[in-house]
């Protein structure tokens, strides 16, 4: 049975707080196409520069909700927390 706090929607929540901290903009698509759905979803960009980080290769919004904590988790290794 799975629990409330590994539902994707938990998840999202925790990545976009996290990537606060580091100015990051959590992206995802309001009406995503089926390519969107089949694969990936999300796209991050730097608060300051808008530069898209990641998700924007091939398509818009190409990288999974796991490529994305994977991200936020390599800054926060990086950071030492």
């Amino acid at each position: 049975m799975s629990s409330r706090k590994d539902s994707v929607a938990a998840r999202e929540r925790v990545l976009k707080r996290i990537a606060i901290r580091y100015g990051i903009h959590v992206m995802m698509p309001l009406k995503p196409e089926p390519k969107v759905r089949a694969h990936g979803g999300y796209m991050l960009r730097d608060g300051k520069t808008m530069k898209l980080l990641i998700g924007e290769k091939p398509y818009l919004f190409a990288a999974t909700l796991e490529e994305a904590e994977a991200y936020i988790d390599a800054l926060e290794a990086a950071a030492g927390r």
